[in-house]
Order: C-alpha cells, then sequence, then structure tokens
C-alpha cells in the first residue's frame, strides 16, 4: 500500500517536472503543440490539411499561414476546421498538448467517434462540435472549463444524460437532436435556456421542455419493490438479448465467408475472360483511363432519356484523348465507334457522398433546362469511380477564343452577342434556385463557356459546388475568390453576380483576370485596374484593339463596362441581381451587319 503512494507521489512528481522544463523550452512547447495538430491531421486524412498545415504553425510576431488555425504569441489559441467535409475519429487526448486552446470548432462535417477529453483545456471559451457524427456520453471534462461561454453539440449521436453544467459564464448551450435521455439537472444555467437547445432528444424530460418526468426518475434516490422487480427484469431482458446478438453474430460470420469464398470464386473464373478483352482494346482505349475494379461493374445511368445511349463497355473500349486536368479531376473526349463524341469528367476531392446524395445532386443539375445551358449527359457511380458524361463542344471554349491565337491569319473572335447568352444562362440559374446563401453557378469563366458547332455559347460545370468538398472548392471555384469570401467566408449569388462582372471585363479588355486564369497563365487584378483606369481618366486604354476595331462594338462597349464594375463592386449588396443585369445588358442596342457580327478583324489591321 505505502510502496504504492510513493510510486504514485513519484509519478506525480516527474509529471510536475516534466511541465517545468516544458514551460522553460518555449521551442518544446512548440513542438508539443505541432505534434498534437499533426495527429489531429492524420486522423482527419484531409488532402487540403495534408497540403496546407506544414512548416510552424505559429509564429511569435506573425499570422499563422495553417489554415483554421489561431495564434497568439506564438501559441496556439484556437482551431476552427469548419464545413471541411472531414471524417474519421479524434483520439481522447488529442487536446492534451493544447494548453491555450480558447476556441475549438470542427462544426458541420462527418467526424466520428466519443468526445475528446477536455482536462487539459482550461482556457476553453468556445466549443462547437455541432453537426458531425459524435456518439457515446457527454464528456465530464466539460464540467471543469470555468471560461466556457458557448457549448454546440446538436446534431450528434450522443447518448446517456445532460450533465449539471453551471459554470457562470456559459451564454450559448445547445444539445438538440441528439439520442439524449433522463431529466434535465435543475441548474440555474441549464434552466435558463429555452426548450430549443433540448428539443430532438426524445427521451428527454424536465424543465425546460414541456415533458414531465415519471415518477421514478423523480424519485430515483428510493426505489421501491416494484423498481426492484423492473430492475431484474432489465437484466433478464438484457441477457436475452445478448444470446440473440451472439447468435446473429454466428450466422453473420457464416454468411460473410460463404460470400467471400463466392467471390473469389467468380473472380477466378472471369480472369480469363477480362484477360482475353483485354487483348482487343486498343493501347488508347478508356479502359486505361478509368479502372474497373470488382466493385466498379455498374452501369451508366442516362439522364437525357430521348438521346443516344450506350453501355459502360462501349465507352470502355472507345479510343480516348486526354483533355487536360480540370479543376476536379482529368477530362478525356471518348470517340465511340456508333454516335458522337462526349466527354467523360472523373471526379475526384467529392464530398463523402453516399449513391443517393451523389444522384440526387447530379440530377437536380441536369434538371435544369435552358438553351445556354450545357447538362451532362450521363453519370457513373461506384465507391472508387464517379463519372459524369457531356456531349463534346466542338468549337473549344471562349477562353481560347479571347486569347487563343492573337496575330494570326485565321483567327476567329467570339461573337458580340456572347455577352448576353451567358447573362440569359445565369439569369435562369439564379430564378430556378431559391436560396440566397450559395451560388447557383458558383464556378463562371470564360473556360466554362463553351462553343457548339454552330458557335452557339453553352454554360457548364454550374452546380458542381454541391459535390465538392469545401477546402477544394475554396481553393479552386471562382465564387470563393470573391471579396466577401476572402473577407467573411461566404458566397451567395451576388457571388456569381462578380463573377459575371469579371468575365465582361476578360470579354472587353483581352486580358486574362486572376481569379480564373490557368495555371499556365498571368492574370492581372481586372476590377481593381479598370477602376484605377476610370479614376485617373485614361479608359481609352482599357478595351481591346481587335473589340475597338469593330463597328458594332464601338456604341455598346462603354455602357457594358459600367455594368461590369456595378457587378464587381466588393459589397454584395452594392451590387445588382443577375435579372437587372441582364436587362441591362439587353438594353445596350448594338448596330450589326453580317461583317461584324462575326467579329473577324480585317486583315489590313
Amino acid at each position: 500500500m505505502c510502496s504504492s503512494k510513493f510510486f504514485s507521489y513519484l509519478l506525480i512528481i516527474a509529471f510536475l517536472l516534466n511541465n517545468t522544463i516544458a514551460e522553460d523550452s518555449q521551442d518544446s512547447f512548440h513542438e508539443y503543440e505541432r505534434d498534437a495538430l499533426l495527429a489531429l491531421k492524420k486522423g482527419f486524412n484531409n488532402s487540403f490539411l495534408d497540403g496546407n498545415w506544414s512548416g510552424i504553425q505559429c509564429y511569435i510576431n506573425s499570422t499563422t499561414n495553417w489554415f483554421g488555425i489561431q495564434c497568439i504569441d506564438g501559441q496556439v489559441t484556437g482551431v476552427s476546421l469548419e464545413n471541411m467535409g472531414l471524417i474519421g475519429k479524434i483520439e481522447p487526448d488529442a487536446l492534451v498538448n493544447l494548453a491555450e486552446l480558447s476556441v475549438l470548432s470542427f462544426k458541420n462535417n462527418s467526424i466520428s467517434g466519443n468526445l475528446m477529453d477536455f482536462s487539459y483545456d482550461s482556457k476553453l471559451k468556445k466549443v462547437d462540435l455541432s453537426a458531425n457524427r459524435f456518439d457515446g456520453e457527454i464528456s465530464s471534462s466539460l464540467l471543469g472549463l470555468n471560461s466556457l461561454e458557448s457549448l454546440q453539440l446538436q446534431d450528434n449521436n450522443l447518448v446517456g444524460s445532460i450533465l449539471g453544467f453551471n459554470q457562470s459564464r456559459l451564454r450559448e448551450f445547445n444539445v438538440s437532436y441528439n439520442n439524449l435521455s433522463g431529466k434535465i439537472p435543475e441548474t440555474g444555467i441549464l434552466q435558463s435556456f429555452s426548450h430549443s437547445s433540448f428539443v430532438g432528444n426524445q427521451d428527454l424530460c424536465g424543465a425546460p421542455t414541456p415533458t414531465a418526468c415519471s415518477s421514478s426518475l423523480n424519485d430515483s434516490s428510493n426505489p421501491s419493490n416494484s423498481d426492484k422487480k423492473n430492475h431484474t427484469f432489465s437484466a433478464t431482458l438484457v441477457m436475452v438479448n445478448v444470446i440473440v446478438l451472439v447468435v446473429l453474430l454466428i450466422f453473420f460470420i457464416i454468411y460473410y465467408k460463404y460470400k467471400k469464398l463466392k467471390k473469389q470464386m467468380k473472380r477466378r473464373n472471369s480472369v480469363e475472360v477480362v484477360e482475353e478483352k483485354r487483348e482487343v482494346i486498343t493501347n488508347n482505349s478508356m479502359e486505361n483511363s478509368v479502372p474497373r475494379g470488382e466493385e466498379d461493374k455498374g452501369k451508366l445511368m442516362f439522364l437525357d432519356k430521348k438521346g443516344t445511349h450506350f453501355e459502360l463497355d462501349d465507352l470502355l473500349k472507345a479510343s480516348a484523348e486526354g483533355l487536360g486536368n480540370g479543376n476536379f479531376g482529368n477530362c478525356y473526349k471518348v470517340m465511340l465507334e456508333t454516335g458522337p463524341a462526349v466527354v467523360v469528367k472523373r471526379l475526384t476531392d467529392l464530398k463523402p457522398l453516399s449513391s443517393d446524395e451523389f444522384v440526387k445532386y447530379v440530377h437536380a443539375i441536369a434538371d435544369k433546362k435552358h438553351p445556354n445551358l450545357f447538362p451532362p449527359l450521363a453519370y457513373y457511380y461506384s465507391k472508387d469511380e464517379k463519372l459524369l458524361l457531356y456531349k463534346y463542344a466542338s468549337n473549344g471554349n471562349l477562353y481560347n477564343r479571347i486569347h487563343g491565337g492573337r496575330g494570326t491569319p485565321n483567327r476567329v473572335l467570339f461573337r458580340w452577342s456572347t455577352r448576353l447568352s451567358i447573362a440569359r444562362a445565369l439569369e435562369y440559374l439564379h430564378l430556378a434556385i431559391r436560396s440566397q446563401t450559395i451560388a447557383p453557378h458558383g464556378n463562371l469563366k470564360s473556360s466554362n463557356v463553351l462553343l457548339d458547332e454552330n458557335d452557339e455559347v453553352l454554360v457548364s460545370d454550374y452546380g458542381l459546388i454541391s459535390l465538392i468538398a469545401l477546402p477544394i472548392a475554396t481553393q479552386r471555384m471562382v465564387s470563393y475568390k470573391s471579396p466577401e469570401y476572402q473577407g467573411y467566408k461566404r458566397v451567395s449569388k451576388k457571388s456569381d453576380v462578380w463573377s459575371y462582372g469579371c468575365l465582361l471585363l476578360e470579354l472587353l479588355t483581352g486580358r486574362i483576370p486572376t481569379q480564373s486564369a490557368p495555371q499556365e497563365a498571368n492574370g492581372a487584378d481586372l476590377c481593381s485596374w479598370v477602376n484605377r483606369a476610370v479614376r485617373e481618366e485614361w479608359t481609352a486604354e482599357i478595351f481591346d484593339v481587335e473589340i475597338a476595331a469593330q463597328r458594332s462594338a464601338n456604341h455598346g462597349m462603354l455602357r457594358l463596362m459600367q455594368i461590369a464594375m456595378k457587378c464587381c463592386e466588393k459589397s454584395p449588396e452594392k451590387r445588382p441581381d443577375m435579372a437587372e443585369v441582364l436587362r441591362e445588358v439587353e438594353d445596350i442596342k448594338v448596330i450589326v451587319d453580317s461583317e461584324d457580327e462575326d467579329l473577324s478583324l480585317d486583315q489590313s489591321l
């Protein structure tokens, strides 16, 4: 007994000495914090964090470069990773070495497992773990956070009872929509919150909910004989459930082994057939681009029932040409043996979507019908492969039409009416989607405006904001380059308006904007540059000489520049709605003749 206590004292002394040494060594403290953050990153297995969380996490006199990390005096004081589609589990001791932490938020992800231990984070003021998949009981370590001001645990799978929170600074508290049960403690703080903080837990009772507790809950400290009988019955019921569970588990193991053996035999029998097929397929076929695992043998699902249909095998056997790596995966032009050419877009960096969720979002995109929209033709979903198929736009895209082949005799310019077709497509998308808090297109740029065989404008890549993981979207989608996202981390319909204004300036100036420039091109901040030109009265230098040379364009390009500048206002509230933008663009009357409408330059220029 004495030796045990003595050993415990030695451990305590060793722990205290270790803490003292750590405090004396700032570098060691930083290393502990860094190890804790890297352990978090490893558990999430998130490609964005893997690339962003590197180097030194906190500098003494400078802001951190680590996404979602807040630092003061070189120490980590905040971890805020919201709306990132994070999955995985957090170890219970993940926060032990983040002693200066005051803000912790993993809001709106898909993190699972039990809540972590907060015993070593006494400075925590805000904890937001809402809209995840945390399970287990509420951690009792939260009761020791005397500085706690906000605790958000709603929309999880937490079980058990609510603890007796009574911190005097606690002003925000929400445990709604979990699986909590029992009577709500009658502490002054908990009783000060409204019913909405507890709603969605069917087995909760007592104030402030309208559900009264049964007498057995109100008098649990004095069980009667009937209570003892209930406990005996409950124990018997538990035993029965355990026996049933064991029997089901045995059956499940037998069934699993049977299915696995059957699958192995089927795969063995099909190897020869697959090898024979691969000898026939050409080296540049689509099969070399899209893997076909056993779990990937699904069907192409066509969204247009009236169009040309073909099978997945037809696609895989066809010759394919790489079109490059797009924002969300590689694209291929596939030449089918019969039928028109199609484009296959392999989607990567998606949110963790189920099959039903993926199909729902794709159908929502395809249901948008407008002459100037370019909807997907078909889709393919499997565990390891997600594809979108489109018709092939034979005349390329607007980016290449504006910037490609300048100075060459055979250069073909875009039509002046392009500006109107794009506005009409955007206005349709904005009317079709009621919510103001999303960007209906989200990624409008000249490379996403295609030209079909008749040179008609087709706006593509709209609606993908619903499929892509947020960290990837913020890096690659135009709406997330808008001033409101850079300043306030939000996008809206007005973000699309801003993107349209930037596209108009690209049309008018012939310059490449920064927010939509390809990796190999150097872009310019056209909004700032044009504003400066107007302010310093050298407006004539703004316009592309190719457009300025067209008689049909001269009349309206100044008014179009004014519209573009209104669309590019830094404050979203000052920008017009897309319907208003369309009306103003339609009001620009352009004198067109057959020569000017093609916008072909005179060879003498």
